[in-house]
């Protein structure tokens, strides 16, 4: 066999270029690339996204069942061929493609998966490695630094043969480095491990799979809201820059995007009025969005039997200064319907004011000491069962928790845990997956019981349903969550109030 002919090994696929170590350990030097000049708008009937295909854009973290579905059905389904690339995750010339390549793709549900890889660029340029790109129905970006996939694949056959695979109607998905890369302008592009610089002359170009779009990722996790109004707009005012928190994500087709996942995407020199004192539109999981007309097409809210009216007659009251706050979120089948804030001040870098600040949860704690009693040994700081024994244990399970369901600033303190009502749908939507966290009893720790004919999973701050409440109906995928700081707060009713209104409706 030739050298660089392609090896199959047995399921789960593998293919890959078989490489001398000697050639890997000495790349190509990749061009240097021409300033960032953005890509002109197609003349058809689709200006920025691809004419055909779809693209699936992640902002890091851990990804949810809905986008991994979103990425192999637009694939073709679970036995179309997918690529892992994880390039920009592998910095080193000699470096290997992880064991982890392609592994998340697996365990949601592909089951003909292919590790793409080399660090060479003339092996990348060979038509031996192309050849297997063009059986593709996806192809996905791990996350990293997204520098190295333009230097490890920018201007070759297979960076080339990447866009093929839209125009058959396929998928091109990534995750962090793997979001920013599809943008015309590569924000965070900088050759180097400092990725808070914003734009480097040189290293600003991405594959352009959106035209004249910058992206950026991981913006509520690491408090980057302010970055691309800061550092992207002003130098490039006719730039559109979009950005989504981790685990969400945008799917686009064409000029049409969707947002799907676990928080929250955002917009920057938009055609719509921009939040009030921010730079940016926000945009929530079941919203749909223009990426030509750089406008809202639709709200999932705008289908939602709770209105705002309703939710302010509720909570309306706390948005006095010495009333202490309230938040709330309501969401059914991944849409979010409700996400507002009453009585919180404005945070330092834009942070959304159901993210910050944090409320005390009371008995909810319960929900969390259920599951972390429940996990075998080994699998967390805690060992199990000892997690929900000790408040310093306690956080140690709550950080393996997170971890899972991409949770960020979840605290255990004093055995009680503080959160907010993003997070606690974070951790709402990994109980609605058994293999999140497998063999354990989802509904310990929960309050189960009947209402308007179906299964209701509650827990509030107060064994009376007082100051706070966490309520799910499993069956139609519905969480309400209500946080405050009043200690006679109903909230138990007002839960209620809303499930009237969710149920009656469904």
């Amino acid at each position: 066999m030739h050298k660089n002919t392609i090896v199959t090994i047995v399921l789960p696929i593998v293919l890959a270029v078989a490489i001398p170590a000697a050639v890997v350990a000495q790349p190509a030097t990749p061009p240097a690339p021409a300033a960032f000049k953005a890509r002109p708008l197609a003349s058809g009937p689709v200006k920025v996204g691809p004419a055909r295909g779809t693209l699936v854009v992640v902002g890091g973290g851990a990804i949810g069942p809905r986008v991994w579905k979103a990425f192999i059905d637009a694939a073709g389904g679970p036995d179309a061929l997918i690529l892992d690339v994880p390039n920009a995750g592998v910095p080193s010339a000699d470096g290997k493609a992880p064991e982890s390549a392609g592994q998340r793709l697996r365990e949601n549900g592909a089951r003909n998966v292919s590790v793409l890889f080399t660090k060479d660029r003339k092996i990348a340029d060979s038509d031996a490695f192309v050849a297997i790109i063009k059986k593709a129905g996806g192809i996905w970006f791990d996350g990293g630094r997204q520098y190295l996939l333009v230097q490890d694949y920018g201007g070759t056959q297979t960076e080339r043969a990447f866009r093929e695979v839209l125009k058959r109607g396929g998928v091109i998905g990534g995750t962090s480095a793997g979001a920013s890369i599809q943008g015309d302008l590569l924000v965070r592009g900088a050759p180097s491990e400092d990725n808070s610089i914003m734009d480097y002359p040189g290293s600003d170009t991405g594959f352009g799979y959106l035209r004249n779009v910058g992206i950026d990722q991981h913006v509520v996790a690491r408090s980057r809201l302010p970055d691309l109004a800061n550092a992207i707009i002003p130098k490039y005012p006719h730039l559109l820059g979009i950005s989504e928190d981790e685990g969400t994500a945008w799917v686009i087709r064409g000029d049409t995007a969707h947002i799907v996942g676990r928080n929250k995407a955002f917009v920057y020199n938009g055609n719509d009025p921009t939040d009030p004192g921010a730079p940016f539109l926000t945009l929530y999981p079941g919203d749909r969005y223009d990426l030509y007309a750089r406008r809202v097409i639709g709200r999932a809210a705008d289908h939602s039997p709770v209105k705002p009216p309703d939710i302010t007659a509720l909570l309306g009251k706390y948005s006095a200064p010495a009333a202490g706050g309230a938040t709330v979120l309501v969401a059914r089948d991944g849409n979010v319907l409700v996400d507002r804030a009453f009585g919180i001040p404005a945070q330092p870098r834009y942070m959304p004011r159901t993210t910050v600040p944090q409320f005390q949860l009371g008995h909810i704690t319960a929900v969390f000491k259920a599951l972390c009693a429940q996990l075998p040994p080994g699998t967390s700081a805690n060992e199990g069962r000892a997690a929900a024994a000790a408040p310093s244990r306690l956080q140690g399970c709550v950080t393996q928790l997170s971890k899972a369901v991409g949770m960020h600033r979840t605290v255990a303190s004093n055995d009680e845990i503080q959160s907010n009502v993003d997070e606690l749908y974070r951790l709402s939507l990994g109980l609605e997956v058994p293999t999140t966290w497998p063999n354990v009893d989802y509904a310990k720790g929960w309050t189960a019981d009947t209402y308007r004919g179906l299964q209701r999973l509650a827990s509030y701050a107060t064994p009376d349903g007082k100051r706070a409440a966490f309520v799910r109906v499993p069956s139609r995928h519905v969480t309400v969550v209500i946080l405050t700081n009043d200690a006679d707060a109903d909230a138990r009713q007002m839960s209620e109030r809303i499930l009237d209104q969710l149920l009656g409706a469904s």
